[in-house]
């Protein structure tokens, strides 16, 4: 690869995902585009200059796909996790008694397991969340990605690396040497292809927003920008959780750090969380699928 077509690559996937390559990546880039070219029957030239050319549009969700990420596994860090069920679920909760409704967002939801790592957390509160309407949206840039999450299939590795065998054997099926989770479970999780470059407003208001481990690939003019708009759409008691490595800290004032909680962050507009009792039960939960 030329450093002609490297620098048009760089470029032409910031432009189209917001991911930045340093001059160290080239490497990565005829890895993951040298199948995709094979399989176009094209040399790597031929394919940036296909992508120049800007008139193959399938080709170009292919490309931003085979460079896109998606390393996931169910209750990845566990601490996100421990934050969900100890901190923000209590406190919402107890906010959102009388609406009974909460709005959950998991951006680069990659294969899925974060949803549903978190659909399995939330039929464990059932009792408590009789009557609610809970709702999580779960979106990706990769649409074959988000094809592969809907169907909720999983090797034997996929439910090997963070998985609990209780949920194993309570929310799954083997099918031959796969497993699929069970229906209930995918019901509770709408899949959408979304690029964070683009408007998300549709997407509407959230209480809790995931987005972990993607705008570390962002530079910073998206990341102020993408922080900005989640922020708008994060409810004022609203909180987002980000990967280990990331803080919102000099880049958005629209979140500020949880005061109990490190790595957890709240609207900057919500007063410190205080320690709150579980909200009371009703009789019927409904989940969105």
């Amino acid at each position: 690869m030329t450093p002609t077509d490297y620098a048009f690559i760089q470029r032409y996937l910031k432009d189209k995902s917001g991911l930045i390559l340093g001059e160290d990546k080239r490497y990565l880039v005829e890895a993951r585009l040298g199948p995709v070219a094979r399989t176009a029957n094209l040399s790597l030239s031929q394919l940036i200059q296909t992508l120049a050319a800007g008139r193959d549009p399938a080709l170009d969700q292919t490309v931003v796909e085979a460079m896109t990420i998606n390393e996931s596994y169910f209750f990845r860090d566990k601490t996100p996790f421990d934050h969900f069920t100890e901190a923000m679920l209590p406190e919402l909760m107890a906010a959102r008694r009388l609406e009974r409704r909460l709005r959950i967002w998991c951006a680069a939801c990659s294969t899925g397991q974060e949803p549903y790592s978190l659909a399995m957390l939330l039929t464990e509160r059932a009792a408590q969340l009789a009557g609610w309407r809970v709702e999580i949206v779960a979106t990706d840039i990769a649409t074959s990605i988000i094809d592969r999450a809907k169907a909720g299939v999983f090797s034997q590795f996929d439910v090997q690396r963070g998985l609990p065998i209780k949920y194993l054997m309570t929310h799954f099926t083997q099918e031959e040497d796969k497993w699929r989770i069970n229906a209930p479970i995918r019901n509770m999780v709408q899949f959408r292809p979304l690029n964070l470059l683009r408007d998300f407003t549709p997407l509407g208001q959230f209480d809790i927003v995931f987005c972990r481990n993607v705008l570390i690939y962002f530079d910073e003019a998206a990341k102020r920008d993408i922080l900005t708009r989640i922020g708008r759409q994060t409810q004022a008691d609203g909180f987002f959780v980000m990967g280990a490595a990331e803080t919102t800290v000099g880049l958005s004032s629209a979140f500020a750090p949880h005061p109990q909680r490190r790595g957890l962050f709240q609207r900057a507009s919500a007063a410190p969380a205080p320690s709150v009792a579980p909200a009371p039960a009703f009789r019927q939960i409904a989940a969105v699928g």
